[in-house]
């Protein structure tokens, strides 16, 4: 029985498209992400104006333009917005590294946990809680970071580093994830004191957001966003296989160390600020592809613009429906996610890397 090619080799074989029609898509595409900027911009606003405190529109803007100093006005300049501004951050991180990896793994199923990047920024804040006494969560920031760091470089060397594979790297970041979270749990359940402290940043929330959190966090995502974005080429010939693309001219070790120092700087910053939220990085690229097709030059800054839209919207609907309360937006994110996931999943073709 011969093997049917695989799309990615149909992709290569198929004539070039004709040059209206790619044009065409080419306007198509540019069109539908300037909406899409612009649904993110009414999500801002909403989650600005929207929270568990009913405040006017009148106070919002007040507060952010004519800030003196009042109950409505602190909400706004010291709660909302840099709550509105992290999401904006850790949504665009998340969205763009898990389009990163699915690429680099050439997994559909690929997430920033499938590397342990999420299990590694755990057990630094487990360990830093339970060992050294880190109470505040500008110090969760740095011993999350650099857990995920370190396991990230750790994958990579079990992939075995100029031999990695996608397999062996999935293969890896499974192995190490799962020792990694048996780890957290044991320590958790020995310290009932790291118990408590960690609990509301394991949910996932954007609610103790702040300005120097945010400053610590910008320069890794703005780094890793950059850096992600100019990867959108040599991706889309890694997606046909590692042979084909050496002989396109692709760097494939190079692109692959590249892909996974962004993965790490975007989920370590984002899961140090939020804590581990799932299905933002899983999901916007499968959304985002079915519109986009397989190329990652479009993928990737569709992502950035789609997944604080999911992020934040979710953040609003925790605070909504729970008033005077709130849910988590991990909690939220989970729950809108996976119904949504299983329904793109059976209702349609998955889309192709």
């Amino acid at each position: 029985m011969v093997d049917s090619p695989s799309p990615a080799a149909e992709r290569a074989k198929a004539p070039p498209p004709e040059p209206a029609t790619a044009r065409g898509r080419t306007v198509t595409r540019a069109a539908g992400l300037l909406i899409a900027v612009g649904v993110l911009a009414l999500v801002v606003v909403a989650s600005i104006a929207v929270g568990a405190k009913q405040i006017p529109v009148g106070d919002v803007w007040h507060g952010l333009f004519d800030n003196t100093g009042t109950d409505n006005d602190v909400v706004i300049s010291d709660l909302r917005l840099p709550r509105t501004l992290l999401g904006l951050l850790a949504g665009s991180a998340l969205g763009v590294a898990g389009a990163v990896l699915q690429a680099l793994t050439r997994n559909p199923l690929a997430d920033p946990g499938l590397l342990g990047i999420n299990a590694g920024a755990s057990a630094a804040v487990v360990s830093a809680i339970s060992f050294l006494g880190v109470t505040s969560l500008t110090g969760y920031v740095w011993f999350a970071f650099l857990g995920a760091a370190a396991v990230s470089v750790l994958v990579y060397a079990l992939g075995g580093v100029r031999s990695a594979t996608p397999v062996r790297l999935a293969l890896a970041g499974t192995a190490v994830t799962a020792a990694l979270t048996g780890y957290v749990n044991a320590v958790m359940l020995m310290d009932n004191a790291a118990l408590g402290k960690v609990r509301f940043w394991t949910a996932g929330s954007l609610a103790s957001a702040s300005m120097p959190t945010i400053q610590q966090v910008l320069p890794f995502i703005a780094v890793g966003l950059l850096l992600a974005l100019g990867l959108g080429r040599p991706l889309n010939a890694m997606a046909m296989g590692d042979d084909t693309a050496r002989a396109l001219g692709a760097r494939v070790n190079r692109t692959r160390v590249l892909a996974m120092t962004a993965a790490t700087l975007l989920c370590g910053a984002a899961t140090a600020a939020c804590g581990p939220i799932v299905f933002v990085g899983l999901m916007v690229p499968h959304m985002v592809r079915a519109f986009t097709g397989p190329d990652q030059r479009w993928i990737l800054p569709y992502a950035a613009v789609l997944s604080p839209v999911l992020l934040l919207g979710a953040d609003v609907v925790g605070r909504v429906v729970a008033r005077p309360a709130e849910l988590q937006v991990g909690i939220v994110t989970a729950l809108i996610g996976g119904p949504l996931f299983i329904y793109l999943v059976r209702r349609r073709r998955m889309a192709q890397l």
